[in-house]
């Protein structure tokens, strides 16, 4: 499975979550932050017969009942330690929005999301990357109640 095929399976999970409103979306992030828990874990097998794994998760983006972030990830299986021996795992696929206390998509404009929605190939480059690492970051930290950093791009 290429990454444009991921991407496709991880989009298909992912954007029902830009229908639901800020309060769903906010009341899930509080309900999920004292379960420990996640907005959705998927399993599945790709017509090329790879198995996968998806994640979504609801997180503050930046203050508690500010802009909620909310972030998918697509891991194939078998997933490769880094460095090819280290027990650190990345995504194959990942992609987020934020949405704000008024329902707005933060950083993005209609045509934007359509362009990205219908693209041949999933976004890249260092803002993307970036914002997956700041999500990231603030999942660490509101779980775990510290400061970790999880890399830059």
């Amino acid at each position: 499975m290429n990454q444009n095929e991921m991407h496709k399976i991880l989009l298909s999970h992912w954007t029902k979550y830009r229908t639901w409103s800020y309060s769903q979306l906010a009341e899930r992030v509080e309900r999920d932050r004292q379960a420990h828990d996640c907005l959705e874990y998927v399993e599945g097998i790709a017509p090329d017969e790879t198995q996968y794994h998806m994640e979504f998760q609801a997180v503050w983006d930046d203050k508690p009942h500010g802009d909620v972030r909310v972030l998918g990830a697509l891991s194939v299986e078998p997933q490769k330690p880094l460095l090819g021996f280290l027990p650190v795992y990345t995504p194959d696929v990942t992609d987020s929005f934020i949405m704000s206390p008024d329902g707005r998509f933060v950083g993005e404009h209609e045509t934007q999301w359509r362009d990205h929605v219908t693209s041949r190939h999933p976004p890249t480059g260092i803002p993307w990357c970036r914002g997956y690492l700041v999500g990231l970051n603030r999942i660490l930290q509101s779980q775990f109640g510290s400061e970790p950093s999880v890399g830059e791009c």
